[in-house]
Formats: structure tokens, C-alpha cells, sequence
């Protein structure tokens, strides 16, 4: 009798801890995607920034620091991807001077792009422990190299502008500068509102 309570007790205990230790993460995701949402809303593009964020919940956790430097290395993941993809455009056989005009320039922009996210990615992981003046001065070069990037990128949309492109091709080259463009405003915005925090 004492031995087959003695087991029962044992069950229940390992049955306990199991189900304590499987609670944990599920309350410390939850509470991880409840801050994302959450900051998200200070965004131009919340859903966007959900769907693009919510991926790493585990590393961000309740981070301000690290939900701002993910926002940025998605936007810089996407914009590498971007510049790839126009970059094998160029290389394409029969487009219109016009076309593979606006490509390149395009391409000449999003490059831009790429160098600048990637110096705030950098400047934004050093950041450390900056405090007060160091703090701003660090800050402030990650706002005004992604702001730059924002700009590189809506001017390449722009490129596109009422010049006779081939619908897919432009369509198709919008929508991915396009999406990098909002990626990028909603890392500014989240930037932004990191900066006034600290």
C-alpha cells in the first residue's frame, strides 16, 4: 500500500513539473507576441509588422532593444533579397532601354539601401550600454541612415512613375520595393520610439 502511493505520488509529481515546465514558454510566447502586437500599433503598417515580427517572439521576448534590431534585420534581410532580384533583372535579354534604364537606377538605389541598413544594424548592435550623449549620438546615425534608406527606396518606386514599363516587370519590382519600403517605416517608427525611451 505505502509502495503503490509512494508511485502515485511520484506520477503526479513528474506529471506536475511537466505540465509547469510546457506552461512556462507557452505564457512567455504569448506575453512575447502580446509586445509585438502591441508595439506594432505605433507603426505605420501594424499588420505588416506583426506578420514580419511575430517569427521571432522567442528572441525578442519583452526586448525593446531587440524587437527594434529584429525590425531592422528584416528590413535588411528583404532588402538584400530585393536587390538580388533586380539585380538579375538586369541581366535580362530584350527589355527596353527605357525599362533597363529605370532597373539600374533602381538597382543604384537599393544598393544604397542595403549599405545603409546594414551600417544601422551595426551601429544599433554597438549601442551596448551607450548612456546620454553617446546614446543620441549612436541613435540618432541609425534615424538618419534608415531614414535615407526610406528615402532610396520610395525613389526607386518613384523611378517607375509614368514611364511605358512592362507591366509584369514593374508590378513585380514595386511590390517587393514596395514592401521593403513599409518594412523599413515600421523599423524607423520602432527605432523612434526605442530613442524616446532611452
Amino acid at each position: 500500500m505505502a509502495k503503490s502511493i509512494l508511485v502515485l505520488l511520484l506520477v503526479s509529481l513528474l506529471y506536475s513539473s511537466t505540465i509547469a515546465k510546457s506552461a512556462t514558454p507557452a505564457s512567455s510566447s504569448t506575453s512575447a507576441s502580446n509586445f509585438i502586437k502591441a508595439s506594432c500599433r505605433t507603426t505605420t503598417y501594424p499588420a505588416l509588422c506583426v506578420q514580419s515580427l511575430s517569427a521571432y517572439a522567442t528572441s525578442i521576448q519583452q526586448s525593446p532593444f531587440q524587437l527594434t534590431v529584429t525590425a531592422l534585420s528584416v528590413s535588411l534581410d528583404r532588402a538584400q533579397s530585393t536587390k538580388s532580384f533586380i539585380y538579375k533583372l538586369t541581366k535580362l535579354k530584350g527589355v527596353k532601354a527605357r525599362e533597363m534604364e529605370a532597373i539600374k537606377d533602381c538597382l543604384e538605389e537599393i544598393d544604397d539601401t542595403v549599405d545603409r541598413l546594414s551600417k544601422s544594424v551595426k551601429e544599433l548592435k554597438n549601442l551596448g550600454e551607450s548612456k546620454g550623449k553617446d546614446f543620441q549620438r549612436h541613435i540618432s546615425n541609425v534615424e538618419t541612415w534608415v531614414s535615407a534608406a526610406l528615402t532610396d527606396e520610395n525613389t526607386c518606386v518613384d523611378g517607375f512613375a509614368g514611364k511605358a514599363l512592362n507591366g509584369k516587370l514593374n508590378s513585380s519590382i514595386k511590390a517587393r520595393i514596395v514592401n521593403v519600403a513599409q518594412v523599413t517605416s515600421n523599423a524607423l517608427a520602432l527605432i523612434n520610439k526605442f530613442a524616446s525611451k532611452n
